[in-house]
């Protein structure tokens, strides 16, 4: 890595590192302030959840091919102009129509931005040096989630609005530090719209078409999906109902099983990053599928009733930190992944696909309510066999992948055949 590589890398580290502390201010909270603090009742507080979900459903099919022609770093600017605007004004909204127009804006801003960062990171980074960079990358949000949560949870007041507002004040002024600190990003190469262009001319007209076509990246979409909605999806929705319902677990224990989460990452992160980063990423993946399964039946032992409410407590809170730590494993392995499948010129397309797969994951989630709520057992079994399917869909990736695909350390190592090095020509489905 060049020192303008390492000069930049840091600063749109620390950029996302404060924007994340400033979103940790206002998630856990908006529930609260949209049906309560504005006395808009809970319909009014899921159509603010659903107008986040649509806007980044809506924006995200849009927002590979202009940062592949235009560069990411006026897309970060302009998706953090957008997102602070929205959160300023869903802070001083008190009407449902201002309040989801706020949402769509603030839903957009934030989801244009993942894929927007990763494509900075991937220009900032190589092959070998990717997987640290994205590890760094999900450690400091985690990091700046956490600690943004906690402050924030010090400084709301449900009777006194104007706390809330204080909140999403700070949130709109860190999207303004981040448009801020992107801006003074030197890139190492200047983006232009002929860099853009994949070198085979013939399949440069159709971005979603040639995506589509990619064999391994298909798999890994369908891959993707899979985990986001086994993982992130049932975190506060099927999973939270399943420890209420059937669990019989507190509101202060699930905040217990999500900060434990939090700080598994947190202490997880560069331990893990040691394992995995010389370790081929299909298996890691599947790994992560085995693990993610233990949880579920963890889980499902916290639910059965056997045990004092003590023991159902900590069962609980063990499945949401093995969750962290396979988030920890997913986090080096899955974003570099995506960068190295890319052609030439659609690094953006491709992280917005996945990115768009991930939000499709989560609004689908809560999918699981009824059954964690309702047929508790049902809820596990089936989510015990979504996670060994992670770890089949992993191992079935894994042939489709280059060697340098599934392990990037090979490029460390000076004796490595040429074979192995180049990176395979994406495989076509046939037409």
């Amino acid at each position: 890595m060049t020192k303008v590589m390492g000069a930049a890398m840091r600063r749109i580290q620390a950029g996302n590192a404060l924007t994340a502390f400033g979103i940790g201010f206002t998630v856990p909270f908006l529930y609260i302030y949209v049906a309560q603090v504005r006395g808009l009742g809970s319909m009014a507080a899921t159509s603010a959840f659903v107008a986040f979900a649509v806007s980044a459903l809506v924006a995200l099919p849009l927002t590979g091919r202009v940062i592949d022609r235009r560069g990411p770093v006026p897309v970060v600017v302009g998706a953090a102009v957008a997102a602070s605007a929205g959160a300023l004004s869903l802070g001083l909204s008190t009407g449902i129509v201002p309040i989801l127009l706020s949402a769509l804006a603030l839903g957009a801003g934030q989801a244009v931005m993942q894929p927007a960062l990763a494509t900075m990171i991937v220009w900032c980074s190589t092959p070998a040096t990717r997987t640290r960079a994205f590890a760094l990358q999900f450690f400091m949000q985690n990091l700046g989630l956490g600690i943004g949560g906690l402050i924030g949870g010090q400084i709301v007041d449900e009777s006194r609005p104007g706390s809330f507002t204080l909140l999403f004040g700070i949130e709109a002024v860190m999207f303004l530090v981040l448009a801020g600190v992107i801006l003074t990003v030197r890139m190492p190469h200047a983006p232009s719209i002929k860099d853009a262009v994949p070198r085979d001319e013939s399949r440069a007209g159709g971005a979603w078409k040639q995506l589509l076509e990619h064999r391994a990246m298909v798999k890994l979409l369908v891959l993707g999906f899979v985990i986001f909605f086994a993982c992130y999806g049932q975190f506060e929705s099927g999973l939270a109902a399943f420890g209420t319902e059937a669990a019989g677990i507190s509101p202060s224990t699930l905040g217990f099983a999500l900060a434990a989460n939090t700080g598994a990452i947190v202490v997880a992160q560069f331990v893990v990053l040691k394992l995995v980063e010389k370790r081929r990423r299909s298996r890691v993946i599947a790994l992560v599928g085995l693990i993610w399964t233990v949880a579920w039946v963890i889980a499902g032992f916290s639910g059965l009733g056997h045990g004092s409410a003590l023991m159902a407590a900590a069962a609980f809170v063990t499945t949401y930190a093995l969750f962290g730590i396979g988030e920890a494993m997913l986090s080096p392995t899955l974003a570099p992944l995506v960068a190295d499948l890319a052609p030439e010129g659609s690094v953006g397309q491709y992280n917005s696909a996945f990115a768009l797969v991930k939000q499709m994951a989560l609004a689908l989630g809560p999918l699981g309510v009824p059954l964690g709520a309702g047929v508790p057992m049902l809820y596990i079994g089936v989510f015990v066999l979504v996670s060994l399917g992670i770890a089949w869909l992993a191992l079935r990736l894994g042939k489709q992948l280059s060697p340098v695909q599934d392990r990037p350390s090979l490029l460390k190592g000076e004796a490595v055949p040429a074979v192995a090095v180049k990176v395979a020509e994406p495989e076509r489905v046939p037409a």
